[in-house]
């Protein structure tokens, strides 16, 4: 529609003849595509982006759709057309279109606040899996057909489905998805990182822009997958995705790009796709005959004549056992990637979100503690310095968005949940206290601006933010999980630390409200469902209090690191780092005995005497 219409002299004419235009980038006004998108679904039975909406001065949304053509083809209404007719309606009859905007108003509100308040189902997590397990694609994995989305929450539940459970069907639907997404083209095998979703049921062809939540909720998938199975492949696939993000989407301050477009002098994919013909150019006969061979480079091509790099048919390639072959391989990606590198690039959405950059950083953190890599864990530290730095107002109220010096609007509901995140995982990776201590303040301060007190849920927006036609809590855990899913996730586990009875209420309420809706559809809240399986079953409790310089206590850690344990409430401090009076009050009381690292374990609610002893240590951590 930029191409076709907002760029086009007849089209501009109209718009600036008889409307007001205004155009919103939805990553930076959430609450604006919220309430909107309910407005076009509740007008046209659908939504989409682009979304197109015509409104009364005082914002109240008579017209809607998605794309519109320049002028009417193919049965689609021209927005030329559109706009002249609604111009003339409006000085003919303002008064009928004013009636009409009233009617939309009383349904989108209506629908904004109907939550159903119900018990959620004893069998919610059983029915969930029954859903993902019909709808899985047993040849290429993932769920329903094309286009197939990424949606990384959804294998999160899976893995804690298996966990508990035992279900071996749960655990190989994750695995053959993120096998087969890897292998396929929405993976790029030249400079690494995960395009936005697959046109097609085989993961080839991808819609080539690439954003920063699917590589981060992606790089937590691969993280925890690998954890589950020990397989290197997978922890090689989560270090190829972080090390596409410190190269290509990492600021010089630290914070985290948003995006990379799919289109690169005007064609989609023109950046990532190959011929032969230049493949034997840059690496020679014998080398690039292999590497063609390899990822399916062809002269017929599979995309518009061209290849998209892929492994969909080579069933041996993950895993590759000959170190020589391996390095021969890398050492022609290196050489592809350098000659990609002079090609004219994709444009790259340069602004810093602060929810995306939430999770990007959980992540980083996460691979710092799993994979023993100091350079993630760093990596996480200096992007939340670059928050805290750039994205908190003086008065303490965090901020969404960050570009070229300029920080603006205030922080929304995913902002706030999506750094706590981050901060938790922090202060489990490094064992510094500063982290829980301000993801605490943070949470508070969440509460205060976004908590419904009488109903529950959160709201999108703050209190203190520009009153909007309506006010949405939303739920839905859709691209990347909702506001209102990691706030509740959040809130469990700072209450497993706190043993804050405030908290346990405000957390009783989130699924009070959200019941009607998650009974209704368990996969529509798959996020959501992570948090209650959390509420559910976490009953037990891992605090290891020591110095990092210890052997001990690093020996200690990596038995804890190293196992997949969803349902076990982790908390380390390290003194090396905390001085005793920045300690959290609520963990004072966890102390070195005898200047050894010490344990405080507890198993099914049964908490045991502290131990500082390694090997008693270790032995009941093998049995958890």
């Amino acid at each position: 529609m930029e191409r076709e219409s907002f760029e086009d002299d007849v089209v501009a004419e109209v718009l600036n003849r008889d409307f007001i235009s205004i155009k919103v980038d939805r990553e930076e006004r959430p609450d604006i595509d919220s309430i909107y998108m309910n407005v076009c679904q509740a007008i046209t039975g659908h939504g989409g982006w682009p979304l197109t909406i015509l409104m009364t001065p005082d914002k109240k949304p008579f017209y809607a759709g998605t794309y519109f053509p320049k002028r009417t083809k193919y049965g689609r209404p021209g927005l030329t057309e559109i706009l002249i007719y609604i111009a003339g309606k409006w000085k003919a009859n303002k008064d009928e279109i004013i009636e009409s905007t009233e009617k939309i108003y009383s349904v989108v509100k209506e629908n904004s606040e109907s939550f159903e308040i119900e018990e959620i189902d004893k069998d919610i997590f059983d029915r969930a899996f029954e859903y993902y397990k019909r709808s899985f694609d047993g040849a290429y994995g993932g769920f329903g057909a094309e286009p197939k989305f990424p949606t990384p929450h959804n294998l999160l539940f899976l893995l804690r489905y298996w966990k508990y459970t035992g279900a071996r069907e749960s655990l190989q639907i994750v695995e053959q998805t993120l096998e087969s997404m890897y292998r396929g083209g929405i993976f790029d095998h030249v400079g690494f990182g995960f395009a936005r979703y697959s046109t097609d049921k085989k993961w080839l062809v991808p819609h080539f822009e690439k954003m920063l939540y699917d590589n981060a909720l992606l790089g937590i998938a691969y993280l925890e997958l690998f954890l589950v199975t020990k397989k290197e492949k997978y922890g090689d696939i989560a270090r190829d995705i972080f090390t596409y993000i410190l190269r290509d989407m990492t600021s010089g301050e630290g914070g985290f790009f948003t995006a990379e477009d799919a289109d690169s002098e005007g064609e989609e994919g023109k950046f990532y796709v190959w011929s032969p013909g230049e493949v034997l150019e840059v690496l020679g006969k014998d080398d690039g005959g292999l590497f063609c061979e390899y990822y399916d480079i062809t002269e017929n091509g599979n995309f518009e004549g061209k290849s998209i790099p892929n492994l969909i048919e080579n069933k041996n390639s993950i895993e590759i056992e000959d170190i020589n072959f391996k390095n021969r391989l890398e050492m022609c990606r290196v050489k592809l990637f350098d000659y990609r590198e002079k090609r004219v690039h994709p444009y790259k959405d340069d602004k810093i979100l602060t929810s995306w950059n939430g999770l990007m950083i959980a992540a980083f953190a996460m691979a710092g503690r799993i994979f023993e890599d100091k350079a993630y864990t760093q990596a996480a530290e200096r992007a939340i310095e670059f928050i805290e730095d750039k994205l908190i107002r003086m008065d303490g109220r965090l901020l969404a968005r960050y570009r070229e010096g300029q920080s603006k609007f205030l922080a929304y509901l995913d902002d706030y949940a999506f750094i706590i995140w981050a901060l938790i995982e922090l202060f489990e990776t490094t064992g510094n206290t500063k982290y829980f201590n301000r993801a605490e303040e943070l949470n508070e301060k969440m509460l205060d601006l976004f908590l419904d007190d009488s109903r529950g849920g959160f709201f999108l927006y703050g209190r203190d933010s520009e009153e909007l036609i309506i006010r949405p809590k939303e739920i839905y855990d859709g691209a990347i999980p909702s506001g209102n899913s990691v706030a509740t996730y959040n809130l469990i586990r700072l209450s497993q630390i706190l043993e804050d009875k405030k908290l346990d209420e405000v957390i009783d309420k989130q699924f009070e409200i959200f019941g009607g809706s998650m009974n209704l559809s368990p996969i529509s809240y798959s996020f959501m469902l992570i948090a209650l399986e959390s509420r559910s079953r976490i009953n037990d409790k891992i605090v290891l209090v020591g110095r990092s310089s210890d052997r001990e206590y690093g020996e200690i850690r990596k038995v804890i690191d190293n196992k997949f344990l969803p349902f076990t409430t982790k908390i380390f401090i390290d003194m090396d780092i905390n001085r005793g009076e920045e300690i959290h009050n609520k963990l004072k009381d966890y102390k070195m005995l005898e200047e050894k690292t010490t344990a405080y374990i507890c198993k099914n609610f049964t908490c045991m005497e502290p131990i500082n002893n390694r090997g008693k240590i270790v032995k009941i951590l093998h049995e958890l």
